[in-house]
């Protein structure tokens, strides 16, 4: 596979040079940027996914919900609706995507709108919601509108500082993109992350000259679903994991260490579950020896809940390392005056 995708490099050259001369039209004001009076918080990564956007979204809205009213707007990746939705309780996964119905679920204070036109569907929430602050989902490589603080995450083990633009490497544009950040987060890091290692990663991304905060993946205490329980109990189950995720390694790593015994079945990011699929999984629990459960991501979770009745799922928070989340968050608040 990596021989392939360097074979394919001199398509790399030709879709970094389409993505140099897009960025260069938006600077030279050739392409349109819109600007809100609304302040406007982007989340998004160079690379194609598993950086972390989600829980760091729910961050800001844990952060920002108790003193503004907040609104996500998002593509709705995959979904089979068009246009502009605001997200009510009618809607599932497959017509709005699995991210926007799961910050709909979580959150009873904001709203949630899909549009893959950004720049429309804020005008929409601003005529429909007014809101004090947009969260843009996954857009920042969405030029056409400007944001009030941009935030780029980046995999403490996978840095885009290390990769190409697809298809050798699986960046959307080159690292240079990083310049238009306002703050960059290295996510994922293990816990116990050295202030050596942290300042290596410094190193690599210093040439940017952002603001750089380092950020880990909390599981929570408590599954939640069919059969709800201490996460410490999983120990004493057969557990059959499904993920449609990016980057299923942590939880997978999470899991090993808590010395569950689990069956992994991997589908692609965002992957909607057939009919078929659903008679696999079923037909692989099937065969597991009791005591016995399927556990899944809570984004995988909306997809597959109302297709198999036994499913649970272990939630995820972001946290700062260093104790540097007031500092992060003063940052952004600062963007919203």
């Amino acid at each position: 596979m990596k021989v392939l995708r360097f074979l394919l490099f001199p398509f790399t050259i030709l879709y970094d040079f389409v993505t140099r001369i897009r960025n260069l039209f938006f600077d030279i004001g050739f392409f349109k940027s819109t600007a809100f009076e609304t302040p406007i918080l982007i989340v998004g990564n160079l690379s194609m996914g598993g950086t972390g956007k989600t829980p760091q979204i729910e961050y800001l809205v844990r952060m920002l919900q108790e003193r503004h009213t907040v609104s996500i707007l998002s593509r709705g990746y995959k979904r089979s609706s068009k246009g502009f939705i605001l997200v009510n309780e009618t809607h599932t996964a497959k017509a709005v995507g699995d991210e926007p119905l799961q910050y709909y679920k979580k959150f009873k204070k904001i709203h949630v709108a899909v549009d893959a036109n950004r720049v429309g569907g804020i005008s929409k929430l601003m005529t429909s919601v007014n809101p004090d602050v947009i969260l843009l989902d996954d857009a920042f490589q969405h030029r056409k509108v400007q944001g009030s603080c941009s935030i780029l995450l980046t995999q403490w083990d996978a840095l885009f500082v290390a990769d190409y633009v697809v298809p050798t490497g699986n960046l959307r544009e080159g690292q240079y993109g990083a310049c238009r950040a306002d703050i960059i987060l290295v996510t994922k890091c293990p816990k116990d992350f050295s202030a050596r290692k942290q300042d290596a990663i410094k190193q690599k991304l210093s040439r940017f000259q952002k603001k750089i905060f380092f950020t880990s993946i909390s599981y929570a205490k408590t599954i939640i679903g069919a059969l709800e329980m201490q996460t410490s109990a999983l120990k004493d189950f057969n557990v059959l994991l499904i993920t449609g995720i990016a980057n299923p390694t942590p939880l997978l790593d999470y899991l090993s260490g808590l010395a569950v015994c689990f069956q992994h079945l991997k589908f692609g990011d965002h992957h909607h579950f057939s009919a078929k699929d659903i008679q696999a999984i079923q037909a692989r629990f099937n065969e597991m020896e009791s005591p016995k459960m399927i556990l899944t991501t809570e984004k995988d979770y909306v997809r597959l809940v109302h297709v198999l009745t036994a499913v649970s799922y272990l939630p995820i928070e972001t946290f700062f390392l260093n104790g540097e989340e007031q500092a992060f968050e003063a940052i952004v608040a600062k963007s919203l005056k």
